[in-house]
């Protein structure tokens, strides 16, 4: 079986590079071997060049158009496993708003339990898939989740509304991370790139072929060999859409990761002795400090007692 697994490995500018520095070097290394043995016995009449090029044409569009065709398959597989990881984020955000109106006894461990499937799906399991190995870690952790809310048992009907909807959307979730790990060894046939391979080759033969000028052959036939080299990499690199530099990442689930509420936010904590002495400071009246003096009613002045005394020693002595 054919297989370019081992070109992943290394960063896209040097796999275009190397793509594009083999097919180059073919085809001049043919041109001037090709000259030097068997153009003199090709070309003994005029017309063979011109049937090499009718020959050559024909067989470029044919070739092209095959090669276009596989570049479109690819480049669909690549934005159909993009769809798919945006929708497995959105299903996780989903998911986590859905555990969030569950009752306090068991929301903590649900989000924690999320959370923690999110982290191993982002940290260990994507570097996993980029060497094109199926990762078996998120299992227990989706496991361990699934045990915890299907063990829950509402009480109320409000409850049981939001137990069936995370169910539905947990559910969801199952789906679409088995897709996703399928699509981990998906990847155009080995006989497809055997063709291509065989392809390329003659349409490196048939250059070869041509009569002409060398430094003119040369230069033809090294930007005929960049051009078929740069499709074909353009392929390559997006065939396997989790390997290589040219991969789906995980930004989207990453970017939901980040908005996952935590189990110690969504505690109901008790408002602070401070903050509730604070609050009943200020929504009470302001008394004073020090109470204002209340006399009996039957106080009088000082001086008033004094001049009632004196009217009254005033009259006796008349």
């Amino acid at each position: 079986m054919f297989t370019m697994y081992w070109v992943y490995d290394y960063p896209s500018w040097q796999m275009g590079l190397l793509f594009v520095g083999v097919l180059v070097t073919l085809t001049w290394g043919g041109i001037l071997v090709a000259r030097a043995t068997i153009h003199a016995r090709i070309h003994s009449d005029r017309r063979t060049n011109d049937m090499v090029g009718l020959a050559l044409t024909g067989y470029f569009a044919l070739f092209g158009l095959l090669i276009g065709l596989i570049a479109v398959a690819s480049y669909q597989n690549f934005s159909n496993t993009i769809d798919l990881v945006d929708k497995e984020a959105g299903s996780i955000g989903a998911l986590s708003r859905d555990l969030s109106a569950y009752p306090q006894a068991i929301r903590g461990q649900l989000l924690d339990q999320l959370r923690e499937y999110t982290r191993q799906t982002i940290e260990d399991d994507w570097p996993e898939q980029r060497k094109g190995v199926v990762p078996n870690g998120g299992t227990e952790r989706v496991n361990a989740l699934g045990t915890t809310l299907f063990a829950f048992e509402p009480s109320k009907k409000s409850e049981e509304i939001i137990h069936v909807e995370a169910l539905t959307q947990f559910n969801h979730l199952l789906e679409l991370r088995r897709q996703r790990l399928a699509n981990v060894t998906l990847g155009l046939p080995a006989t497809v790139w055997e063709v291509v391979l065989f392809g390329a080759l003659l349409s490196i033969a048939l250059i070869w072929l041509l009569d002409m000028e060398l430094h003119v052959h040369l230069i033809l036939g090294g930007i005929l060999a960049s051009m078929l080299a740069a499709v074909i990499f353009l392929t390559v690199a997006m065939d396997n859409a989790f390997r290589g530099e040219v991969s789906v990442g995980p930004e989207s689930i990453a970017l939901v990761y980040d908005t996952l509420p935590r189990a110690d936010r969504t505690t109901n904590n008790p408002e602070p002795p401070s903050a509730r002495s604070q609050a009943t400071s200020n929504s009470a009246p302001t008394l004073s400090a020090k109470p204002e003096e209340v006399r009996p009613p039957s106080a009088k002045p000082a001086a008033s007692n004094a001049s009632y005394r004196a009217s009254r020693n005033k009259r006796h002595l008349r």
